[in-house]
């Protein structure tokens, strides 16, 4: 169970659909108080803490939990649009694992997830397995046909979010902003680009590769 302590509605919902579509169990809690009262019954795998935060200050919040030797030990990943570098260096000196700086995108979001998670020792990630593809995230291994193919670290990244989703539609747009992040200022042709060289690597399993004309791509297992 991932816990996302943060008091922005929209972006706490879209932090635990996207936990939840790559495998994990995720709750989300408007402020501190709520997060605590369900602490004292089900203690998380990992918690994505906001540092505004409506009733505390996020900061004093993790100072609480690494003074409590109950639950000292659960990985922490902050998230803030305060972007300075102090809040970044006081945060992981009070004993953060990680830090998000706001915008962020929700692919960057689940691999600092499953880093902190593979250093804290947790549980290894799923297969996800579609068609003739199977991704091993765990050892991040892609095979077509049983044979390992190499992809570069945005090809796999492309293909594991399409994978996630048979039969979704994403738009360019999307695809850049959880893959290179809302920062980005490059072209949506990027996109375009390495979706030619994804298909090209994966050879005949390409075709489930789909170009929706004028909006996007999605993954398809019925061709």
């Amino acid at each position: 169970m991932i816990y996302c302590v943060e008091d922005d509605a929209s972006i706490r919902e879209i932090e635990i659909y996207t936990l939840k579509s790559c495998g994990f169990e995720a709750e989300g809690f408007e402020t501190g108080t709520d997060f605590f009262n369900v602490l004292k019954k089900e203690k998380p795998e990992l918690v994505i803490l906001d540092i505004m935060l409506p009733d505390m200050d996020g900061i004093d919040l993790l100072k609480q939990l690494k003074k409590d030797p109950s639950v000292s030990d659960i990985p922490i990943i902050l998230a803030s649009a305060k972007g300075s570098e102090y809040d970044k260096i006081q945060g992981l000196d009070v004993g953060a694992d990680d830090y998000l700086a706001k915008p962020f995108g929700m692919m960057e979001m689940v691999s600092r997830v499953r880093a902190v998670l593979r250093r804290a020792g947790a549980r290894p990630q799923r297969v996800i397995e579609n068609s003739e593809i199977t991704i091993d995230e765990d050892k991040h291994e892609v095979r077509v046909y049983n044979d390992q193919i190499q992809l570069t670290l945005k090809e796999y990244e492309l293909l594991s979010m399409l994978m996630r989703h048979p039969g979704i539609v994403f738009t360019r747009d999307q695809l850049l902003n959880d893959i290179w992040g809302s920062e980005y200022d490059g072209e949506t042709r990027t996109i375009d680009v390495h979706i030619r060289t994804l298909r090209q690597k994966l050879g005949d399993a390409g075709r489930h590769i789909d170009t929706v004309r004028g909006v996007g791509y999605r993954y398809r297992e019925d061709v």
